[in-house]
């Protein structure tokens, strides 16, 4: 079945995209494939990846460092709208999609692909990231996505690959599904399709168990410029290097684990684990800011539009015309989101113990109750009145 003759397949070196190698060449009838795998700092060394490629039948394996562009245009720009999916997930994983997406886009202009491909499955929400970034960003490519149709069992899929010279994997001790960049792990599979068990500390990495933090609190200054973090402790921080530093502290205090039970946009609820300790407690620590320096209907109206953000980028649309929207709401709302906010790490929890900043709207002399009071009590009786003279004409219609 022939759909494309070159083709840039999203790698990742698992099972599923190694096969999808020989698969679109054997029976899609594609000439060329090129990979692309992304570096968004998980860790890993690509080398052996890059060469699994070129070993399964790729023209050319490419490997693109992203992570400074993943953390700066992608996962500050969620933080500026405290994105959290159904209010607990901070989009660690999904934020990456999008960028790959047009990492995807770029290859295949530069090679003169005439198509991209992808390994996910019909089950997931990547499959919905994927195909919709690309065509938003070019709509005349061609998306493939074999894992989708193939209707191979895992074990059909590694016989499928063994046949074109691609090695069985090593058996797993672990059952788990993990993916991983800098902005922390998501874990799911195994044990943890029964939400009713309790997920044991071998998933975890990032993050001690609270056995194991430190018997002392650990304090750290995060300052932000424009509702961007730019400085730990007073000292200035590139973002991957800010984020890395906040990684290791946070999670030497147990702090950045979620156990959730999902709502995918393909219709079935899954269960998740993921580990953000630093994304976490950035968005913690700015949520924070954003309450001392912003007003009050600005901070309402905006909480609103942050559910809608998250859920916009769970469910795939990143470039889209009302994110696009949103995003310009958003950036005029920070323009005063600076300053430092301090935070106590202990035992699994984050808590922010301070704030300040230029901008802060919090005045003293009407805050206080002190001899320094300025607020003008006797205001206050025809302000509620005049309040309150709704409620009260209807209570007289109604009684």
């Amino acid at each position: 079945m022939g759909r494309a003759k070159k083709v840039v397949l999203a790698y990742s070196g698992g099972v599923d995209t190694s096969v999808c190698i020989p698969y679109l060449k054997n029976e899609w009838g594609v000439e060329s494939v090129i990979t692309l795998a992304a570096d968004l700092g998980q860790g890993e060394e690509l080398g052996p990846i890059q060469q699994k490629a070129l070993d399964s039948g790729a023209e050319q394996s490419l490997v693109v460092d992203a992570t400074a562009s993943f953390i700066q245009d992608y996962a500050f720009s969620a933080l500026k709208a405290n994105a959290l999916y159904e209010g607990r997930y901070p989009l660690s994983t999904a934020l990456a999609r999008p960028l790959i997406a047009k990492l995807l886009v770029e290859a295949a202009r530069e090679y003169g692909a005439d198509a991209v491909a992808h390994g996910c499955t019909g089950k997931g929400n990547d499959q919905v990231r994927f195909d919709v970034s690309i065509a938003a960003l070019n709509p005349d490519l061609t998306v493939l996505a074999p894992a989708r149709e193939w209707g191979m069992s895992r074990e059909q899929t590694i016989a499928y690959g063994e046949r074109f010279g691609i090695p069985s994997p090593v058996k797993k001790s672990s059952p788990y599904s993990i993916d991983k960049n800098l902005l922390g792990r998501s874990i799911e599979a195994g044990p943890l399709e029964d939400p009713w068990v309790e997920p044991l500390e071998e998933v975890f990495e990032l993050t001690q168990s609270i056995a194991q933090t430190p018997q002392s609190p650990e304090y750290v200054e995060i300052t932000f410029e424009k509702g961007v973090p730019v400085a730990l402790d007073g000292v200035k921080q590139d973002p991957i290097a800010l984020v890395t530093a906040l990684n290791t502290a946070a999670g030497r205090h147990g702090i950045g684990r979620i156990d959730m039970v999902e709502n995918r946009l393909v219709g079935i609820k899954s269960r998740e684990i993921y580990e953000v300790p630093a994304l976490s407690i950035l968005i913690q620590a700015h949520q924070d800011l954003e309450s001392l320096t912003l007003t009050a209907d600005v901070t309402h109206y905006k909480r609103g539009i942050e559910a809608t953000y998250a859920q916009m980028v769970y469910n795939g649309l990143w470039y889209s015309p009302l994110k696009a929207a949103l995003d310009a709401f958003i950036e005029q709302t920070q323009a005063v989101v600076t300053g430092t906010v301090r935070l106590k790490l202990f035992k699994g929890n984050a808590t922010v113990v301070g704030r300040q900043s230029s901008y802060s709207l919090y005045t003293d002399d009407l805050a206080t109750y002190g001899a320094d009071d300025r607020f003008d009590h006797k205001a206050a009786e025809g302000f509620i009145y005049i309040w309150g003279l709704p409620t009260r004409v209807w209570s007289q219609r109604n009684a």
